[in-house]
């Protein structure tokens, strides 16, 4: 065992992980763990004592930072061997990590933690490659093993993770001092090192070992040939069709509890779906643990071609989630004990449509695009199985052991409670600044994933990414829309959907405003303001209500509209007569979407001069000029006409729409909601 400092033991440990995890041929997202051993004083005595450092429960290679590393005393860890109660009870070792940690100890130890204190190495991988995993999930993958790396990797049969695979591991070690690393059956692998790049490096050989055999005698067509009328379609008419089905297949993905959606279009995807072996393979379920607990043991496939309609297909749906649901259930009671966790819902969370892609599902944005990466790792797993041999996954009984094992429920119930807006998507329009972009911020933060649409593409995308900041397009991201305009509509409707899955919440914001009089009001002004705001609304609840109809998990339009929907004010008459044209169309929705559970609200906000698009536009100056005041005093003069005498601000309306569509308003359809500090002239009555 090397004998480092704790600093270069972690700075070695954290850059070997992040190359490893960089390489999606190496690892999938927080998948696989390392580890490094080495020495620090122990703060009590003062004296060295032996440490591991291990990557954490939930972490992920390619970020993973040394708060993310669980920190634990060697020999206690080794020590367990001599109160292990056996495999049967191995479950309780977990428990007794905690036990073993070094001062804080870091992040909780994961299940795999055995694996890394019990090898006799100074440092240790445990990696899911595609390549590592189509060898370990071939039929003759121990011959395999044995013809490919010549005894410098070893086979291990299938075993569930947790202290039993550890001590299997280690002795296998000790028995084969050639060897660097194992092929563990139906699993991945593990590689070792006295030094961290001794490690990485063999980490490396077995992956491109297995990947240069799996290349050179893979038969051609793995998945079979291609069976007619399944190829991809062209990509306008794949991604328009994958526009239509999306609504239906996330209300399929959707009925136990909400879902977020995500949709692939990869060649890897429209290969495997095109080729005749696919309902076979994809019946036979994923066989990495990483890979079936983001994905469920195995996806809904649609058994029609790509040539079918869109109204077939949708049929069809209806009819293959009633029996995967019932597939499904049956599964779970084949397998249960009388201690097992409940059920946790029977719907697919990756669906496949030949011809047209992949939908995969998940409580976040980032969970369904993870879900489905690892759905493309199973294909790729199941290629290289079926090139040369054929492809065997785990047990069914086995993946039940870990699907409904009580760690992993210990694992999802430690999980953070979800915030408000949680697996809702919304639409905001206009929203690139002002109280448009205020909402967007506001939606995000509560926990929605949001649809920045504009007239202007650039700024919509930029207020996505600024709303989104790290987290990038699994919370936001900015459309181009000309709400006046029924193609431009359906195309942004469009984006939304093949961004996330669908859509729950439709905030109708995007306007202009033209201060003129009667007399000075011309045609051209009334027809644009008209086309923007009631047409351009229209237009968008009309495009929106088709998907949330499609999806029938209800959902929410908000209007905003305006204190001069209800107040007659002088030298308005377009903008004014607009905004009650807009306020009458969220009753008359109301009236019609209710029996589809879509509420339909509306907000009055007056005066939001600071941050207001409109007031920057040229609106304030001329509403300044009405009331013959200095534009800059526009706010405080709006102020001191309420009745409580403050300002309001983009930030207020946003408040307003959240209290609206964040639950607690469930049963509050047709409502108008003032955001004007008070302005008795427009109550209303």
């Amino acid at each position: 065992m090397t004998n480092t400092t704790t600093n270069e033991a972690v700075e070695q440990l954290l850059a070997r992980s992040h190359a490893l995890g960089a390489d999606p041929r190496f690892t999938n997202y927080a998948g696989g763990n390392t580890s490094a051993k080495g020495t620090a004083a122990d703060p009590v005595t003062g004296e060295d004592v032996e440490l591991l450092w291990v990557k954490g429960s939930g972490g992920d290679l390619g970020t993973l930072e040394e708060k993310g590393l669980a920190v634990l005393r060697l020999d206690r860890v080794r020590a367990l061997r001599d109160v292990y109660p056996g495999v049967e009870r191995e479950d309780e070792m977990v428990a007794a990590f905690d036990y073993c940690l070094h001062g804080k100890g870091g992040a909780a130890p994961s299940i795999d933690t055995a694996m890394h204190a019990l090898v006799d190495a100074a440092h240790v991988d445990h990696l899911h490659p595609d390549a590592g995993i189509a060898i370990a999930t071939a039929a003759d993958g121990e011959k395999l093993t044995e013809t490919i790396f010549e005894g410098k990797v070893v086979w291990v049969p299938w075993r569930r993770p947790g202290f039993q695979l550890g001590l299997d591991i280690a002795a296998i070690k000790e028995a084969n001092p050639q060897a660097v690393g194992t092929i563990l059956g139906g699993h991945g692998i593990t590689a070792w090192g006295a030094t961290s790049a001794e490690a990485e490096a063999n980490s490396r050989w077995i992956i491109e070992t297995a990947t240069a055999y799996i290349e050179a005698n893979s038969v051609p067509e793995p998945f079979g040939p291609v069976l007619d009328g399944y190829a991809a379609l062209p990509q306008a008419q794949r991604r328009a069709k994958a526009a239509a089905l999306a609504p239906v297949i996330r209300g399929i993905a959707s009925q136990d509890k909400p879902q977020v959606g995500h949709y692939t279009d990869s060649e890897a995807v429209l290969d495997f779906l095109a080729r005749a072996e696919h309902p076979r393979l994809a019946a036979l379920g994923t066989s990495c643990p990483d890979h079936f607990l983001r994905t469920k043991v195995k996806p809904l496939v649609v058994d029609l071609p790509a040539t079918a309609s869109v109204e077939e297909t949708t049929a069809r749906l209806a009819e293959l989630h009633e029996e995967y649901r019932a597939d499904y259930r049956a599964y779970y009671e084949r397998h249960a004990a009388p201690d097992s966790p409940a059920m946790r819902g029977a719907d697919p969370l990756i669906v496949l449509v030949p011809g047209v892609g992949m939908f995969s599902f998940g409580k976040d944005k980032q969970t369904a695009r993870v879900a489905g990466e690892f759905y493309v790792n199973a294909i790729n797993v199941m290629r290289g199985a079926e090139g040369i041999s054929s492809y065997s996954p785990i047990e069914e009984s086995e993946k039940f052991r870990i699907e409904y094992w009580a760690l992993e429920e210990a694992k999802l119930a430690r999980m953070p409670k979800p915030k408000p807006l949680a697996t809702r998507i919304a639409l905001v329009t206009g929203a690139a600044s002002g109280i448009g972009k205020a909402i967007a911020t506001r939606l995000a933060a509560e926990g929605a994933c949001v649809v920045v649409a504009d007239l202007d593409l650039a700024k919509a995308r930029a207020a996505a990414a600024e709303i989104a900041g790290s987290r990038g397009a699994d919370v936001a991201v900015g459309v181009a829309a000309d709400v006046s305009d029924a193609a431009a509509v359906a195309a942004a409707v469009e984006e939304a959907v093949l961004a996330f899955g669908g859509l729950d919440l439709v905030v109708n914001n995007a306007g202009l405003s033209i201060s003129k009089p009667l007399m000075e009001t011309t045609e051209k002004d009334w027809d644009l303001q008209h086309d923007v705001m009631a047409k351009g609304s229209f237009l968008v609840s009309q495009a929106t209500a088709k998907v949330l109809i499609a999806q029938g998990l209800g959902g929410d339009i908000v209007y905003i509209s305006s204190k001069n929907s209800v107040f007659a004010g002088p030298n308005n008459i377009a903008y004014s007569a607009v905004k009650a044209d807009q306020a009458h169309q969220v009753r008359l929705l109301a009236a019609e979407l209710g029996e589809h559970g879509v509420k339909v609200n509306g907000i009055n906000p007056d005066g939001v001069v600071r941050g207001s698009g409109i007031f920057a536009g040229g609106w304030g100056a001329q509403r300044a000029k009405t009331y013959g005041i200095p534009e800059e005093e526009l706010g405080k003069f709006y102020a001191q006409r309420t009745l409580l005498k403050r300002e309001v601000l983009p930030e207020h309306v946003a408040n307003a729409v959240f209290v609206l569509t964040g639950g607690e308003l469930s049963h509050t359809t047709g409502l108008h909601v003032p955001v004007d500090a008070g302005v008795a002239a427009a109550f209303l009555r």
